[in-house]
């Protein structure tokens, strides 16, 4: 039985410099990732962090692989307390410039079978990658799409 693997396709109006600088800079991920800092900037063995909106670490996760700005990739094991043994998994950005703009490819896998992870972070990203584009093209990021929910596990309600 294959394991789940989530794939994401967008094309972006803005170079790969300018994307890469907004998915590892947490000054420009808080304006697109509904307030969360994400830090991303390291090399292969340092860390990617991510605080909510409420000043709480979500995630502490390695970064496996780091090539501005062409490729990034980290590991995925959110701080929840109703989630302690759901295994990491695993996130790939790849960006190909592409007539004047980057095609952003985001991959999610190496999920366990049965993650409950895996349908959280299948709502998540399109969200948060629909803001990324909304930010570096309007200048601007989209409200949160999760509810109230989603909001109490991250720990912000």
């Amino acid at each position: 039985m294959s394991k789940p693997t989530f794939v994401y396709v967008t094309y972006i109006a803005a170079s790969p410099e300018r994307v890469w600088e907004a998915l590892t800079r947490p000054e420009m991920t808080e304006k697109y990732w509904f307030g969360y800092r994400v830090t991303a900037d390291g090399k292969a063995g340092e860390r990617m962090t991510a605080v909510n909106p409420a000043g709480r670490l979500a995630h502490d996760d390695p970064i496996i692989e780091s090539d501005p700005p062409r490729k990034l990739v980290y590991g995925w094991k959110p701080l929840y307390k109703d989630m302690p043994d759901e295994r990491p998994s695993r996130v790939t950005f790849l960006l190909e410039p592409f007539k004047g703009q980057t095609r952003l490819t985001v991959t999610h896998d190496e999920f366990e079978d049965g993650s409950r992870i895996f349908g959280m972070i299948s709502k998540g990203w399109p969200a948060v990658l629909s803001s990324l584009k909304s930010f570096l093209e309007m200048g601007r990021g989209l409200e949160p799409s999760w509810g109230e929910e989603e909001r109490k596990r991250a720990g912000e309600a």
